[in-house]
């Protein structure tokens, strides 16, 4: 990349950049999150029950603790690039980047070593009593664990990238591995052609083939193009200050994203033990909040999309101490994102039944679901403010800020809430989710307030 085309974070018109940088994001998001529903929709059809279904809804907890990691120390590596090449210091951009890479390989191999002796005592602490929706979780999360070497590389490389402005190549990985996950699913579930009826298992190996192979796309793309970064162990030197330097804005991320794998598993556990309906219903429960799990990833990957696109801009000029172009963006993006989370409630109140079709449930969960995607789907808007300022506090190197609030917001408030209501009635629950934003959100308005008092006031104009 030219150096021109990095430079632009600071001197472009702001709306516009914010597109360019944000709209290939927010497009490779909508595709991962098409594949994760893809998944849902041809297990829910598959066996001609919900088990491998309710299966996978279960599993997802661990899997997007996995995320949080590979994504947590990725968003790290992205805020130190984006704040040296800011300060005009390639060098150490491109020292950052390479220490990802490995921190990436390090944490995979934890992973792997979890999906083997983790997958099944995993399964059977959140399921409600069928072994095999136990025996299918274990298979998917064996396979999706040891061999998600692909979703950590990749997923920092593009990170790497996206720091220096190029939001291209991070959309066109996404869209390599969603396309070969989605056409492999086909194939491998069912059994279509020559290829075998594998299941779940199927469903696991596709997923980890589109990693691997958006994983290979990039590294090709770093050896053959100049993207305005480069990964190189020659003469390389491990360097704990640039570890600590990441992990300063990427141990927040990991910690928020892995809050939010621990609600998922937290939730399922509080439906799984309360006594005041039975076995059928709180497994009718659990797969329902699965699956709007799934859904909700159409309304919120967008707007992480936008955060993709704007955390370079506000990291790039927090370095260059220009504080007219951070709040602009900052403005813009609120009113972005609160347009996509107001669209979302729309979709999800007027059309609960047809989303929930989609996924073959019986009609007892299709009840069940109804009222659930309506409560819960009250809280997309408040919760455009506070992702939006989580992306903020992490591009200005302040992710304890952003910790807090997602402590708040998915701990402190909805576990509590969730658990009290789940005593009364399973439709309770979803109220927690709105209550727990609401409050999440003026936690973040206040955290914003203090700093722009304080850190903002001594950035130039």
């Amino acid at each position: 990349m030219k150096k021109n085309n990095t430079e632009r974070m600071g001197t472009a018109p702001v709306l516009g950049l914010i597109f360019k940088m944000s709209l290939p994001a927010m497009f490779s998001m909508l595709i991962s999150a098409l594949y994760n529903v893809v998944d849902s929709m041809f297990l829910g059809s598959y066996g001609g029950n919900s088990d491998a279904l309710t299966a996978v809804s279960l599993a997802y907890p661990m899997q997007l603790l996995m995320v949080a990691f590979a994504v947590g120390t990725a968003v790290g590596v992205n805020s130190v690039i984006a704040r040296r090449l800011g300060e005009g210091n390639r060098k150490e951009a491109e020292y950052a980047a390479t220490h990802g890479v490995l921190l990436a390989v390090a944490t995979w191999m934890v992973y792997a070593l979890l999906g083997i002796f983790a997958s099944r005592p995993f399964m059977l602490l959140l399921n409600s009593g069928s072994e095999q929706i136990v025996t299918y979780g274990t298979e998917y999360l064996m396979i999706a664990m040891v061999f998600s070497l692909g979703s950590f590389v990749q997923i920092m490389l593009e990170k790497s990238i996206q720091a220096t402005g190029n939001m291209l190549l991070p959309m066109v990985s996404h869209l390599i591995g969603a396309f070969t996950n989605i056409i492999l699913d086909w194939f491998l579930i069912f059994g279509v052609g020559f290829f075998p009826e594998m299941g779940v298992k199927g469903a696991a190996i596709a997923t980890v083939a589109g990693q691997w192979v958006a994983m290979f796309f990039l590294i090709i793309v770093l050896f053959k193009k100049n993207t305005g970064i480069k990964i190189s162990f020659k003469g390389f030197k491990l360097r704990f200050s640039v570890i600590a330097d990441i992990y300063r804005v990427g141990l927040s991320g990991i910690v928020m994203q892995a809050v939010g794998s621990l609600t998922v598993a937290l939730i399922n556990f509080i439906i799984k033990t309360s006594t005041v309906y039975g076995s059928d219903v709180s497994t009718a429960a659990q797969t329902v909040y699965g699956v709007y799990y799934k859904m909700q990833s159409f309304v919120f990957m967008p707007v992480f999309g936008l955060n993709q696109g704007i955390s370079p801009i506000l990291g790039y000029n927090y370095g260059a101490k220009i504080k007219e172009r951070m709040m602009k963006t900052l403005r813009y993006a609120v009113v972005i994102a609160a347009v996509i989370m107001f669209l979302g409630t729309i979709i999800f109140n007027v059309f609960p039944e047809p989303l929930l079709n989609m996924f073959g449930l019986e009609p007892d969960y299709i009840d069940i679901g109804i009222v659930a995607l309506r409560r819960i789907s009250l809280c997309f808007l408040p919760a455009s403010v506070g992702v939006v300022f989580t992306a903020l506090f992490q591009s200005v190197g302040k992710g304890v800020r952003s910790l807090l609030m997602s402590l708040i917001r998915q701990v402190i408030m909805v576990l509590p809430l969730a658990f009290i209501f789940s005593r009364i009635d399973v439709n309770l629950i979803w109220f927690a989710f709105p209550i727990a934003e609401v409050t999440g959100t003026i936690v973040a308005i206040l955290f914003f307030l203090d700093l722009n008092k304080k850190d903002f006031s001594k950035l130039g104009q």
